[in-house]
């Protein structure tokens, strides 16, 4: 069955007692969920503490809204993704690079996961908590790129985690993405492929998602993944698109 045209699952095989859930259409503001918590702080008050990618959009939005299939490996591409010159289009590396599971031509989803705790960032979502931290605030800042091979394209050391903290204490990355447009924010959940509409995660997110896709440099993402804090040497799989209203929080 061609992806967006499933069928929606019966209210009754819903999983229940959850807050709001991830990812979403970004474009499509409502939702009934009831369960409420408040909105975290700004990024830049909190502490980074990972930087994952996922190979295909989870979210869908005014620049990724282009089904890529089902599955793990669905999601949504960038709607600008068969408009990219031949140059573009060539794998420097011959599909071998560092980074796993990605090409030019494909589109990934970007997270910078920030938290409440006082942690160092790290490997997975268990760097963003610790033993007198176990219940913190999370923000995930999001942006979608399509993958190109050009040096002129944007650059992931330019998004990465410096090493060190700030002047506050707070660890940040160097600089999140810019000029794709005011993020679309929202109550949610994590997600990842393990989770769906049946099976729903339980920590609270508060989500920034840019609504337009930009383009980033594959070398770029293949020289992160040679050397990063967080580990990241392959991009991971998406968590189908969340639908049902009962799952959803509204957003403002």
């Amino acid at each position: 069955m061609a992806c967006g045209l499933a069928m929606p699952m019966q209210a009754a095989d819903l999983c229940t007692g959850y807050g709001p859930q991830a990812p979403r259409d970004i474009a499509l503001r409502a939702g009934i969920n009831a369960r409420h918590f408040s909105m975290a702080p700004p990024a830049t008050d909190m502490n980074l503490c990972n930087i994952h990618l996922h190979v295909q959009a989870e979210h869908s939005g005014p620049g990724f809204s282009l089904p890529a299939g089902d599955g793990p490996h669905g999601g949504f591409r960038c709607n600008d993704s068969a408009y990219m010159t031949a140059a573009e289009q060539a794998d420097p590396t011959g599909g071998e690079g560092p980074l796993h599971g990605v090409v030019p031509g494909d589109t990934i989803e970007v997270h910078w996961v920030h938290t409440s705790c006082d942690v160092r960032p790290g490997e997975g979502l268990g760097a963003c908590s610790s033993d007198s931290c176990a219940n913190p605030e999370l923000r995930v800042e999001s942006q979608v790129f399509l993958v190109v091979n050009n040096a002129d394209a944007l650059q992931m050391s330019d998004f990465d985690y410096p090493g060190k903290a700030d002047d506050r204490g707070l660890h940040q990355p160097r600089a999140l993405p810019e000029g794709t447009g005011a993020p679309v924010v929202f109550l949610g959940s994590t997600t990842g492929p393990k989770y769906s509409e049946a099976a729903c995660s339980p920590l609270q997110v508060t989500w920034s998602v840019r609504p337009q896709c930009a383009r980033i440099d594959i070398t770029s993402l293949h020289d992160w993944a040679e050397s990063n804090v967080f580990k990241e040497d392959h991009a991971h799989g998406v968590r189908g698109l969340v639908r049902a209203p009962a799952l959803l929080s509204a957003i403002e």
